[in-house]
């Protein structure tokens, strides 16, 4: 499906990431990723569960797939993954992967396997995660983030934050069990340079869609799920005022 917003194209496709992504043409200058964790436990049968026993526990939301691989099936997919987006990529293009703290040091393994630079940690601050008694609070997310290559040093951006501090979205609002904010989303597509080709190979509700659209990007989303697929249709729908 193609949707167009103002002089910007965003084009999603229902399907596996790994089998689609080596049919796409490439050009893109960054790939924003939030893919399924495979985390919510420390042992196999606690990953197995379903999704929204894991980490939404709302009837209004779908499970979702892919989320269930032990650890090392897991770390080798993302790898796969990342390395089919890096031969999409211009050289220089940026790449920023969302995860939780369970599987952060598995990432960083897993972009490098592929390739792509380590460039650092981007924090999420979620604001008001669910208590945990007795506990530090779950209170953060992370962008493990990296480049295809050397980054231009007059790369016309300012300075960029390593933290970012924003709610989850609630109630009609939120689309997903994992949905990100797209103010969130937008900002960390800051660094994307202007009018530059953007790839989710993990579309989930579209909210990266429609924050690559709002800044100005032409993008590219693939999602697995048909219940998820066609939520974000419906959602690009809405934004760009676009019909069937």
């Amino acid at each position: 499906m193609i949707f167009h917003s103002a002089q910007n194209t965003a084009e999603i496709i229902h399907g596996d990431s790994v089998q689609v992504l080596p049919t796409l043409g490439g050009g893109y200058s960054m790939v924003i990723a939030d893919p399924p964790y495979a985390s919510g436990g420390g042992g196999i049968r606690e990953k197995q569960r379903p999704t929204g026993e894991k980490y939404a526990k709302d009837p209004r939301f779908m499970d979702f797939e892919g989320d269930a691989r032990d650890q090392r099936s897991w770390v080798s997919w993302m790898a796969r993954w990342m390395s089919e987006a890096r031969a999409l990529c211009d050289d220089a293009a940026l790449i920023a992967v969302f995860t939780d703290w369970r599987q952060l040091p598995s990432v960083t393994d897993a972009l490098q396997w592929a390739d792509w630079l380590w460039r650092g940690i981007v924090v999420w601050d979620k604001v008001n995660p669910r208590p945990q008694l007795g506990r530090y609070k779950q209170q953060c997310e992370f962008v493990v983030w990296g480049s295809k290559g050397a980054i231009p040093p007059d790369k016309d951006i300012g300075v960029l934050p390593g933290l970012y501090s924003y709610l989850m979205p609630t109630g009609a609002k939120r689309l997903h069990q994992t949905e990100k904010p797209v103010p969130l989303l937008s900002d960390l597509l800051a660094i994307c340079p202007a009018r530059g080709k953007v790839l989710d190979p993990f579309m989930g509700s579209g909210a990266a869609v429609e924050a690559a659209l709002c800044t100005g990007h032409d993008v590219t989303g693939i999602e697995i799920t048909e219940h998820y697929f066609q939520t974000s249709a419906a959602r690009l729908r809405a934004f760009t005022g676009q019909h069937e």
